[in-house]
């Protein structure tokens, strides 16, 4: 499904790096490139000042966009918001995974970069789906800064220190991650095909940026269901979860009385749920299998428990 769009103008830079991340998952994974494009045409669409050129972009993104749905329409990942946020955060967090484990291993290299940075690149395409959780946003600001860093000191020819470094303040690592470009744009992207060069590189980082206080810190374990490949060898990206969270499907709700009117289904115990209530639940659970993939049990059980609580009372915490 990949196509020759026109070029990127100099005013449509910011979207770039993704249009760059879809084209790379066009023959790797249609979910991952459709979601990618999307987010690129809008963030395009709030560019001012755009002339001929960045409208022919646009509306060619949108054609391809409109193609691509009607192709993919039985594919619930592409059609259903709740299935894409489940389907790309596991997607990202299978590349941090990959690339976190490599680094505190100390096996740096061009494709660790890579995986860092398109995991970051994933998390910022997650904000179509509103504000992103706590967990994600600091795996993103972790992707992106681990990206730059390790690029730098191998363009330096420096050696990585694995893992985070010691902190003392959070807004000192969020004034280098700007510095670096890494808001919504992010670095540079490293090139997975060559070694990291100047026409690669992001900014310059005078000395390695310090992670806060309390920064994201992946289990001492990495799960074994994840890859421990190389996700880029053989221009193969890791594998994508192959049972996304779908939504429920064939399911009939009981309307008794008053059910219908409710605007949503109403549960065993007579109380009446709203869809915005279903969809909360559903978002307990998606949490609930992410923390799982941590192996923080805790939290999973936790999260579980709203998502019933929800149900069974319509009352949410």
């Amino acid at each position: 499904m990949a196509t020759n769009f026109p070029p990127v103008s100099e005013l449509m830079k910011p979207i770039q790096h993704y249009l760059k991340t879809a084209q790379e998952h066009d023959g790797r994974d249609p979910i991952v490139a459709y979601w990618c494009r999307l987010y690129a045409l809008q963030m395009g669409l709030k560019i001012a000042n755009q002339g001929a050129n960045e409208r022919k972009l646009l509306l060619a993104i949108m054609d391809w966009l409109e193609t691509t749905k009607t192709q993919m329409a039985d594919n619930e990942s592409v059609t259903n918001e709740v299935a894409a946020q489940a389907y790309l955060e596991n997607y990202a967090l299978k590349l941090f995974l990959y690339a976190d484990k490599q680094d505190r291993a100390s096996n740096f290299g061009k494709n660790v970069v890579k995986a860092f940075y398109t995991a970051g690149m994933i998390y910022d395409v997650c904000q179509i789906f509103g504000e992103l959780t706590e967990e994600v946003t600091q795996n993103r600001k972790y992707a992106k800064w681990k990206a730059s860093y390790i690029h730098n000191c191998l363009k330096n020819g420096e050696t990585p220190v694995p893992g985070p470094m010691p902190a003392e303040d959070d807004k000192e690592l969020d004034n280098e991650l700007e510095a670096l470009g890494g808001g919504a744009g992010g670095p540079e992207a490293p090139n997975a095909d060559s070694q990291p060069g100047p026409s690669h590189a992001p900014p310059q980082v005078p000395q390695p940026p310090r992670v806060p206080s309390q920064p994201y810190t992946p289990p001492p374990a990495v799960p074994s269901s994840y890859a421990t490949t190389d996700p880029f060898s053989n221009v193969k990206a890791p594998t994508p979860p192959s049972e996304p969270e779908k939504s429920p499907g064939g399911f009939q709700a009981y309307t008794g009385p008053g059910g219908p009117a409710t605007g949503g289904p109403v549960n065993p115990a007579g109380v009446p749920l709203r869809p915005e209530q279903l969809a909360k639940a559903q978002k307990y659970c998606r949490w609930a299998e992410s923390a799982l993939n941590y192996e923080d049990l805790t939290t999973s059980i936790d999260n579980l428990q709203k998502a019933l609580r929800l149900l069974q009372t319509g009352q949410d915490g």
